[in-house]
């Protein structure tokens, strides 16, 4: 049980840390170089945002483990919440690694896409997994206005 907790802490904050590898190579470089919208944030925030969401992840991926293994949420769901990962995982490289705000924003719109989806399969039956992925959810959503911003300011 306690090896299920740590393995599931540590995917998201292990693909935290690979992503932030991307985003250091280019955060002084090409993305001070970007017309950035209206509401964008000081740089500062984004580490400690996305460490606290990552953990929120982790403790989400170890209890739906837990109740998929017990058959209480069915396979389409656990599926989707390591889609949701995988997303999250590409959006660094591509956005700051292949400096690509247009896949980037595919990447970071199919991740919203699945983060609804997910919330919708928990939201009837399993309350707490559905109320610690909406912090998430509002994350992704203004991540989502920064790429779309960031994609149009720079055409």
């Amino acid at each position: 049980m306690i090896i299920k907790l740590i393995i599931s802490l540590v995917i998201p904050l292990l693909i935290g840390f690979l992503g932030s590898l991307a985003t250091q190579s280019s955060i002084s470089s090409w993305y001070v170089t970007l017309n950035k919208p209206l509401l964008n944030p000081p740089s500062w925030v984004f580490a400690p945002v996305w460490s606290l969401l990552y953990i929120m992840i982790g403790i989400n991926l170890y209890l739906l483990w837990q109740k998929f293994l017990a058959k209480k949420i069915d396979k389409k769901t656990f599926q989707l919440f390591i889609i949701q990962i995988v997303l999250n995982g590409l959006w660094s490289p591509i956005f700051f690694g292949l400096k690509s705000p247009f896949f980037s924003l595919i990447i970071i719109l199919s991740l919203l896409i699945t983060l609804i989806m997910i919330a919708k399969q928990l939201y009837q039956k399993h309350k707490l997994n559905f109320y610690l992925l909406l912090p998430y959810i509002a994350w992704v959503s203004f991540a989502s206005y920064l790429n779309l911003g960031i994609f149009i300011l720079n055409l």
